[in-house]
């Protein structure tokens, strides 16, 4: 008997091969998640819970009439942004090539899968690779970026994760961070964010989460507006007293909460991209990076810092950096309102109710 459920939890944590919206994928599961990766860009498309009859997934998915690569959660390596005349002169994207490589799939454990590539621009290699354990509801993520230069050079890096409808509900979803100073991004004045009109002001600082209005009207960046029509982001400092932050999204409604916990010596920013069309088509990210804002590699390094933090992490020469990050997705209690805290404790990422301050243990073995 033990024999066969040992076979039985092998079968549900094998990766299988899948498409995502006509586009070549594979689905990493056990009894608890299903998660859908592409292999065109290893970005990570779809997130459920087995036992959800909706089939709920937080991640933002546009579902263009022609495919986008930044569908969900896609990893800017290595870049974050635009790109200099030069750079897009000789072919170099905006955020990096990782998102628009095909990655090679190995299946070296069940549970677990390991994605690889080579940027032939940015002459790095990038491994990825995912596991998740029987019964638990969390995803692990460990990168490793090998340069195969001889001099060392500033690394643009981010996790783009972005959540979206309907998941994410006009008055309803709240985002949370421990997070202290922050800022908006500057833009021209009258200038519109992918057509849709600012909330906050271009380049004010502000105490995270509440950030002044064009008409001086404090807004609290943790909501989701009731009435969707802006576009702005924001870019906030995690605190430094921690070794590891967090980012959380909630939909008390649903009673669902999707988060991530990383170190923030690897990424010490969030930018909150937010796109809220009138339609109630809506998209925020809770893009986790080595920078604040999506901009220029010149530009990061002539900035080189914001609020007395680097902007950028060095890759040396013929070396590999890496980095760890835990995903999580569960549902809540009833009354929750949004987060406190999150943390690893016990052999569980616990977290707390802003509200009542009541605990959730979401069992896990993985750590950071």
């Amino acid at each position: 008997m033990r024999i066969l459920l040992v076979l039985a939890a092998a079968a549900r944590l094998a990766a299988q091969d899948a498409t995502f919206e006509g586009h070549p994928a594979v689905l990493l599961a056990n009894d608890k998640l299903e998660l859908t990766i592409l292999t065109e860009g290893g970005g990570m498309a779809r997130l459920i819970l087995k036992d959800d009859p909706a089939r709920m997934s937080p991640l933002w998915d546009p579902k263009p009439a022609t495919f986008n690569p930044g569908t969900g959660h896609f990893f800017c390596v290595d870049g974050f942004g635009g790109v200099s005349p030069e750079e897009r002169a000789a072919g170099f994207p905006t955020h990096g090539e990782a998102h628009l490589q095909k990655f090679t799939i190995a299946r070296p454990a069940p549970g677990t899968l390991m994605l690889s590539t080579r940027l032939p621009l940015a002459y790095e290699n990038v491994t990825r690779t995912l596991s998740m354990a029987e019964g638990e509801q969390v995803i692990s993520v460990e990168t490793r970026i090998e340069s195969l230069l001889s001099f060392d050079r500033p690394l643009q890096w981010a996790e783009h994760a972005t959540v979206g409808s309907p998941f994410l509900e006009p008055g309803v979803t709240a985002i949370d961070m421990p997070a202290q100073q922050a800022k908006t991004r500057p833009y021209e004045p009258n200038s519109r964010s992918g057509g849709l009109p600012h909330r906050l002001p271009s380049a004010s600082e502000f105490t995270w989460p509440m950030a002044p209005g064009v008409d001086g009207t404090p807004v609290d960046m943790r909501l989701t507006p009731e009435k969707p029509n802006s576009g702005d982001h924001t870019a906030s400092l995690m605190d430094p007293s921690r070794q590891v932050v967090w980012v959380t999204a909630l939909n008390p409604k649903l009673k669902l909460l999707v988060g991530y916990l990383f170190r923030r010596e690897d990424f010490p920013w969030i930018q909150t991209w937010q796109n809220f069309l009138p339609t109630g088509k809506l998209a925020r990210g809770l893009e986790f990076s080595t920078q604040p804002f999506d901009v220029p590699r010149r530009q990061v390094v002539t900035e080189n810092s914001l609020f007395g933090t680097p902007l950028y992490r060095w890759l040396p020469a013929k070396s590999t950096v890496a980095s760890k990050f835990l995903m999580f997705y569960s549902r809540v209690p009833e009354g929750w309102t949004g987060v406190r805290d999150v943390r690893l404790e016990g052999g569980a990422i616990v977290v707390e109710d802003r509200g009542s301050g009541r605990k959730l243990e979401i069992r896990t073995a993985q750590g950071l």
